[in-house]
Order: structure tokens, then C-alpha cells, then sequence
């Protein structure tokens, strides 16, 4: 009997992930949370202090383990060399120019990052090996497999999907050859149509926009481009400037030269703002973001091309531009688009394992899709049960009756925490870790910013909005189980729930079922009988620059030191004022 821990083990977003001989998986979850560590760079995936816990619960006695990562052999051996030459040497890394290259990052910078993922490699596999030998119960280590970067994002991304074939474009920063790769899926199997190579970069683009509007692309603040740029105008110089860093001729993508680089970006430097520090440069945002919808709109029309298909899987980092990906089914030649709930390299720990699994099983392939996101740990309520010995205002209400309070509390204007269930695996709060909020006062993201958030005001928040009701509020609806697009708001409706309508007219919405999230839908049902509407702004629950919380602890410490009205962890509700 043998089971798969796939381990994303790049030097951002670690995770792993357990899957079972049938291929369900049955856990999956980034560093990041565990930790309490934002994106948790150059942390292992698989912690050694957690990894005994995991497979004690998750893997059987007598099972055989194998580890799965996200990065192929060969590669990995070309690491191996490099370290061996010295190339990874804190002097050799010195000596290299802090000055942006092809890539569109500093060459020192590059490099140590590669330093940084030839390390992870090494150490992948470790934890588990260790958390093997402390779960006991005859469970041994079957070996550790490497597979393709950009092959491990498309296999999670497609055995995920609900597509019998497609088209899977991954963008990303960089990979083993290159920045981006398509495949075709077909019948649960994948094959390379195109390997792009080289070291320019769709991604590292988009980094270094992110960057010159004074934000920081190392803590993944591109979000903050999205959000910003419906503030801007398009401005012809600096689309002129940003455009002389690549060609698109017909479906082909080109990048240009360090040289060329680095005097557009020291121009746009001397021209960037002295508020963009604080307040973020709108015009920048919104040309930059043009410029990645004209460059991601290439490879798109080489994908229909080339694979034949009018469905889409989107993998990679960039699959993560939520104003991007609501433009494209209908258009470039796709009528159908999936994006999995972690397309980034935290979904890659996915991936792993499957191809693993599929190397062991040739026969296999994922049930269709979409997938459910709620893989991640589960929250225990014993914190709460030991507080009813000192707090009057907490109760244990059973789950119609939490949902019932916490929709009167929502319906009154108030912020309630909502922690059930499992956590998401990915970034996005998906009403299992989501902070929530009546999305009909003007103000309400105002309040929640200065209250819970503290982040800049010009991002937006999310609706959740259960998914029959869709088309009458949105224009072109597609059903977004991750809050993986934004779609235009219908505009008879929109000055019903202000709160969540962006200042171009879009919102980035989670469509919610019964059968996906029953707790949820029933929530977002019970604030529907009480106001007519049938959506609620939905954002993670986390203060800015933290990750998503990982325990009770985490959601009581944020209620008694923000804004927080109540929280609802499971059927547990803690309120502010005595109800």
C-alpha cells in the first residue's frame, strides 16, 4: 500500500500535500500557515516538528511513502554541479551585478534565489524521512522522485479541472528552461506542445511593475497592481516606456535586452512620484497590467492554435491575475477557462504526487472536477471550551444556530470572523477562513480597513454570492468557485452592494453552492432572507502582512485586538456586546 507526499520545494510558497493510492488527496496545505510565516521563503514544506502528526493521521501503518517534488532531475543535478563549482559561494554570489538582467530581476538577486532553490532540493524529503522514524507503526520511505516545474503546475491544474481535455498555458517567473510551457491534456494524460525558453519572463515583467509602483514583489504584492490600476489612466509615455520591453508579433512573445531593460526601468524610476512610496503610482499599474493582458493575450492565441481545444487550464503565478482571467472565456478562442484554487507553486505539491502516483499507475487519472479546496488542517475548539469558564459572552450555539446569529449580526452592519470546517488550500479566504461583512453600506471597506485590515484602501474586497444568483448580478456570469476572475457588475445593481463593487465596475466574486460549502451557502442564504441580498464581502481572515490564521488561537487573538464584532468558530460564537 503506498502513499504520495508531494512537496512544492521552491524557495517561495512551500507546501505539501498527502494523497492517498486511490489519488484523493487528502491534504494539502502551504508552509506559510503552519508557521504563521508570510509566503515562508526558504522554509522546508515538510516540517519536521508536524510531519510525525500528519502521517500518523493521514497515512496508514504498514504504508509505504513516497516523496514527490517540484522540480525535475536533470535539473536538479545541474544544481548539484553548479554548488559543486561554486557558483552558489557567498563570494562568487558577491561578485555579481546588482544591476537588473534579461530576466527583468538583479543578476545577484537571481542567482541567490537559485542558490536558495538548489538548497531546497537538497532538503527535500528530510522532514518526512524524520517524521516517519517518529510516527512509528512499520510505515517506510519508499524513495523521493523529481518531476518538471512547469509539469508538476499543469498536472494538479488539469487533474483538477473538470475539462476531459484542454489547452494548459503555465506562466510563471521562471522554471527549468524558461517562464512558461503549454500543454494538452487529453483523457487524464499531458503532453508538451511547447517549452518556452529563455529568461525573460511574463512573471519577473510583472515583478518589476510591481516594484517601480512602490510596492514589493518579494512579500507578492502584484495583487496590489490589480487593485490599483482601475485608479490610473493610460498613459501613452509609459506604455511607450513599458512597451520597449517586449515585442508581440502575431503569437509570438519576445523580451528584450538587459541593456534596454535597465534604461527603461532607470527612466521610469526618475519619473515615478515621490507619493508612489506610500500611495502606490495608479498610472503605472494600469499601463503595466495592459501590457501583461497584450502579452498573456499572445501566448493564449498560440495555445488555441497549437492545441485545438476551446477549453483553458491556467497554471502558474500569472494565473493568479483575477482582472485577466475574467476576459477570457468567449475570448481568444477559449469558450471555457479553469484556474485551480492554487495555481502558484503552492499547488505544485499537488502535482507532484499525482505524477508520482500516475508513474506507479499509468492507468490512473483524477476524478473530473472542480475539486474542493477545503484540504487544509482543521481548527480545534478546545481553546473556546476552556474560555467558558471566564467569558459571559461566548456560547455554543450548534450549526443552524451559528449560522442564524451570524447572519443577524451581518445583517446589522457588524464584522464577523468565520472559521469552519478545513482551511483552503491557496491564497484566498473561500468561507472557511474569511472575515465577512454586509456589502451594502458605502463605507463598509472603509470600516473594515480601519477596523480588522489595515490595508491600502484602493483593494478591493471580494463578494461571495451564492451561484444561482449570479447572471442577475453579474454581466456574462461564469461560475468562479476559487474567486479565481472578476466579472463587470450587472449596473442596475450595483449601488446595492457598494462595499464590493471595485471603481471599474467589477468584482472579484466566489460563486457559492450548497455542495461545495453547505455551512457557507446556508449563511450567505439566512443574510439573503433577512436583506434580499445574496451576497457578503468575503476577505481572508488576517491582518495585512500575515498569513491566513491557522488555529483558535489565531482568531481570537485578531477578535480581541482589531475590530471584530464576533467570530464564529464552528458552531462557537463569541461576541463583542452580550446578545
Amino acid at each position: 500500500m503506498r502513499y504520495y507526499i508531494g512537496l512544492a520545494s521552491t524557495f517561495h510558497d512551500p507546501a505539501l500535500a498527502i494523497v492517498a493510492p486511490d489519488g484523493e488527496v487528502l491534504f494539502a496545505e502551504a508552509a506559510e500557515r503552519y508557521l504563521q510565516y508570510k509566503r515562508a521563503p526558504n522554509c522546508e514544506p515538510d516540517l519536521a516538528p508536524r510531519m510525525a502528526a500528519l502521517i500518523r493521521r493521514y497515512v496508514p501503518e504498514g504504508a509505504e511513502v513516497v516523496v514527490a517534488t517540484s522540480w525535475g532531475e536533470e535539473f536538479s543535478a545541474f544544481l548539484d554541479g553548479s554548488a559543486r563549482s561554486g557558483a552558489f559561494d557567498l563570494a562568487a554570489l558577491a561578485a555579481l551585478s546588482p544591476e537588473l538582467n534579461r530576466s527583468f530581476v538583479p543578476e545577484r538577486s537571481e542567482r541567490a534565489l537559485v542558490a536558495s532553490l538548489h538548497l531546497q532540493q537538497r532538503r527535500a524529503g528530510l522532514g518526512t524521512l524524520l517524521g516517519l522514524d517518529r510516527a512509528g507503526g512499520g510505515r517506510c520511505f519508499g524513495g523521493i522522485r523529481r518531476y518538471g516545474h512547469h509539469l508538476t503546475h499543469a498536472a494538479y491544474a488539469c487533474g483538477s479541472s473538470p475539462f476531459g481535455d484542454a489547452a494548459c498555458l503555465v506562466v510563471d517567473g521562471m522554471g527549468e528552461t524558461g517562464a512558461a510551457a503549454l500543454f494538452a491534456y487529453e483523457d487524464g494524460r499531458l503532453g508538451e506542445l511547447k517549452r518556452y525558453r529563455g529568461r525573460g519572463s511574463v512573471g519577473f515583467f510583472f515583478g518589476l511593475v510591481t516594484d517601480l509602483a512602490g510596492f514589493d514583489q518579494a512579500a507578492g504584492e502584484e495583487w496590489k497592481i490589480m487593485g490599483l490600476a482601475p485608479y490610473g489612466r493610460r498613459d501613452p509615455e509609459l506604455a511607450g516606456l513599458l512597451g520597449r520591453l517586449y515585442r508581440v508579433e502575431g503569437s509570438r512573445l519576445s523580451f528584450a535586452d538587459e541593456g534596454t531593460i535597465r534604461a527603461v526601468a532607470a527612466e521610469l524610476l526618475r519619473r515615478r512620484p515621490p507619493e508612489a512610496s506610500t500611495e502606490g503610482w495608479a498610472d503605472l499599474a494600469r499601463c503595466g497590467q495592459d501590457a501583461f493582458e497584450e502579452m498573456m493575450a499572445a501566448y493564449l492565441a498560440e495555445a488555441r492554435a497549437l492545441s485545438g481545444s476551446e477549453n483553458l487550464v491556467l497554471a502558474g503565478g500569472c494565473a493568479l491575475n483575477s482582472s485577466f482571467n475574467g476576459k477570457i472565456a468567449g475570448q481568444h478562442g477559449f469558450a471555457r477557462l479553469h484556474v485551480p484554487s492554487a495555481p502558484a507553486d503552492d499547488g505544485n505539491a499537488i502535482g507532484a504526487a499525482w505524477l508520482a502516483l500516475r508513474q506507479d499507475e499509468p492507468g490512473w487519472r483524477p476524478a473530473p472536477g472542480p475539486m474542493t479546496p477545503y484540504l487544509g488542517s482543521p481548527v480545534s475548539t478546545e481553546p473556546l471550551e476552556r474560555m467558558t469558564a471566564w467569558e459571559p459572552r461566548l456560547r455554543r450555539l450548534g450549526p443552524e444556530g451559528v449560522v442564524q446569529a451570524a447572519a443577524e449580526i451581518l445583517a446589522e452592519g457588524k464584522l464577523v470572523g468565520w472559521v469552519q470546517g478545513r482551511a483552503e488550500f491557496g491564497p484566498r479566504a473561500l468561507g472557511n477562513r474569511s472575515i465577512l461583512a454586509d456589502p451594502r453600506p458605502a463605507d463598509a471597506k472603509e470600516v473594515l480597513n480601519a477596523k480588522v485590515k489595515y490595508r491600502e484602501a484602493f483593494r478591493p474586497f471580494a463578494p461571495s454570492i451564492l451561484a444561482e444568483h449570479g447572471p442577475d448580478w453579474f454581466e456574462g456570469y461564469q461560475d468562479s468557485p476559487y474567486m479565481e476572475r472578476t466579472l463587470v457588475w450587472r449596473e442596475d445593481v450595483r449601488d446595492r452592494v457598494p462595499a464590493v463593487v471595485h471603481a471599474d465596475g467589477t468584482g472579484r466574486l466566489q460563486s457559492v453552492t450548497a455542495e461545495r460549502n453547505p455551512l457557507y451557502a446556508a449563511l450567505i442564504r439566512a443574510f439573503a432572507e433577512r436583506t434580499g441580498v445574496p451576497i457578503l464581502l468575503n476577505t481572508s481572515f488576517n491582518v495585512m502582512g500575515k498569513p491566513i490564521l491557522h488555529t483558535a488561537e489565531d482568531a481570537i487573538l485578531m477578535f480581541y485586538t482589531t475590530g471584530l464584532d464576533a467570530i464564529a468558530v464552528e458552531d462557537w460564537l463569541l461576541t463583542k456586546e452580550a446578545r
